[in-house]
């Protein structure tokens, strides 16, 4: 059995140092919002290509829809977690895992249910107006609006 690529590995240490700067920062509220918000943002800019171009209008999208999601990281992603810290929704860059696309991806507590089966994750190669207009209506559903 295979163990875990670098990739994962990285990824994991990176959630770890996530969880150890909430537990040791003492930092809460519109401070720790405000501290998580700046993390995405520098992870953004350390993104190159389409990944950076692609999170920058997830991001601007994200924040005009549903303003009441916080930015913050996950695994070193950029997410978007509710008030109880529920990440709602995530971009998994190319370059991550060296895949060919970008994943928006949608945990459980967003509000996409339909009927008995629904996607909860969406392959991103470029944001025209066509798949910006699409994730915006994902990002207010996933939100409840």
């Amino acid at each position: 059995m295979a163990g875990f690529s670098e990739a994962e590995l990285e990824a994991m240490k990176q959630r770890a140092a996530e969880l150890r700067a909430d537990a040791d920062s003492g930092v809460t509220g519109a401070k720790k919002y405000a501290r998580d918000e700046e993390a995405l943002v520098e992870a953004i800019g350390e993104m190159e290509g389409m990944d950076k171009t692609i999170a920058e209008r997830i991001h601007s999208i994200v924040i005009s829809e549903a303003p009441e999601l916080h930015a913050r990281t996950w695994y070193g992603f950029p997410a978007y977690a509710d008030d109880e810290g529920n990440v709602i929704l995530f971009l998994q860059p190319t370059a991550k895992f060296g895949a060919r696309y970008c994943t928006l991806g949608f945990n459980d507590h967003a509000q996409l249910d339909q009927t008995h089966m629904w996607p909860t994750s969406y392959a991103i190669i470029d944001v025209n107006d066509k798949v910006e207009a699409t994730v915006r209506g994902l990002v207010r559903r996933a939100v409840g609006k």
